[in-house]
């Protein structure tokens, strides 16, 4: 979260209160016969083009049978799905650490899956440039599912019901790695979130705040959208949220470029279905989002990469809000929740 300069508080409010009281007429978003065929109007242009991979509900499907298959990894026991759960907006609440192959457990917490389409980079670190490319990392990560590209292509070809499949999209010929992860990549960019309550309101689809959500958001423009921008609520950054002052077990974006001035900056990640994604942070080390405003309020921690924007004028640290502040700030971020993502039977384990 960052704090910025804006105009006086009751005038964001008096702002969004004309825009509450004037909505359009309702509008209804075009049937899609295929997730994430179809982009949101109030989100910008996508990184990964839907032309890259063009939806279409064959590959769609091949791609959601894959993320369930936990045949893909080392021992056949961890599925993409087995971390990423549908009714989590596809992230694994209430762990700090996710569970991998044999009982390993992860080193960083497993985000959410959403609106992967729109990322420059993924990863806490950054570490994937390329949403086809991504889930090679926990499909090769000894602590996640322990496989291999290779053994996963062997276990593809080896199976009539996948060749006849990937035949049907791809044409005939040995399954290859292309093939595999184009396919899985099109169900990723297909968990698009972006029906919830804050959309329809701001896309004037009928939507309403009630005033305290309004208030709340508010505060969050006024003190947190510089970081968490755009209606997919992140700038994509990497930064340094002050919650240690030295990093010997995990230095965030500096383990991918060795620079030391990015010791201890990570992703800054999408507020989208937060409500839904605890624990909180790159370590899963708050349990609820009151603790993290707790933590942004008065647990902010000096080091050589703390983020500017939680440096104030007087020399202290942090965002303070005052208790009614937060409240207003939690209710608002309840709205961000995507219904719809989360029960979507064309998102969820293949019949």
């Amino acid at each position: 979260m960052k704090r910025t300069r804006t105009a006086p508080l009751a005038a964001v409010l008096a702002g969004l209160l004309m825009a509450g009281c004037q909505p359009d007429a309702d509008v209804q978003q075009p049937a899609e016969a295929v997730p994430g065929s179809v982009l949101p109007g109030n989100f910008p242009t996508p990184v990964y083009a839907l032309e890259q991979n063009s939806p279409d509900r064959a590959t769609f499907e091949l791609g959601r049978r894959l993320f369930y298959d936990k045949r893909l990894s080392g021992d056949g026991t961890v599925a993409c799905s087995s971390c990423h759960l549908q009714p989590a907006a596809f992230a694994d609440p209430g762990r700090a650490f996710s569970t991998g192959v044999q009982g390993r457990l992860g080193t960083r917490n497993t985000p959410p899956l959403q609106n992967l389409r729109w990322r420059r980079t993924l990863l806490w670190d950054g570490g994937a440039s390329n949403l086809e490319v991504m889930p090679l990392a926990p499909l090769t990560n000894p602590l996640e599912m322990d496989g291999s590209l290779a053994g996963a292509l062997q276990t593809l070809n080896a199976d009539a019901y996948y060749r006849r499949r990937f035949a049907a999209v791809y044409g005939e010929g040995p399954i290859n790695s292309q093939q595999f992860l184009r396919a899985l990549a099109q169900y990723l960019a297909g968990l698009t979130s972006a029906n919830s309550r804050y959309d329809h309101y701001v896309r004037r689809e009928g939507g309403a705040f009630d005033a305290t959500e309004l208030r709340g958001l508010a505060i969050f423009r006024a003190n947190c959208a510089s970081c968490h921008a755009t209606d997919l609520f992140t700038d994509e950054s990497f930064r340094n949220n002050g919650l240690d002052r030295s990093f010997p077990a995990d230095s965030g974006r500096a383990h991918i470029t060795g620079r030391r001035g990015e010791r201890g900056l990570f992703k800054v990640p999408s507020l989208r279905n937060v409500a839904l994604t605890a624990p909180y942070m790159h370590d899963g080390r708050f349990p609820t989002l009151g603790a993290v405003l707790a933590h942004y309020d008065h647990g902010v921690v000096e080091s050589a990469t703390l983020d500017p924007a939680l440096r104030r004028p007087d020399g202290s640290l942090g965002i303070p809000l005052s208790a009614q502040q937060q409240a207003e700030l939690l209710a608002f971020l309840q709205t961000l929740t995507d219904e719809p993502l989360l029960t979507n039977p064309q998102l969820g384990p293949p019949q």
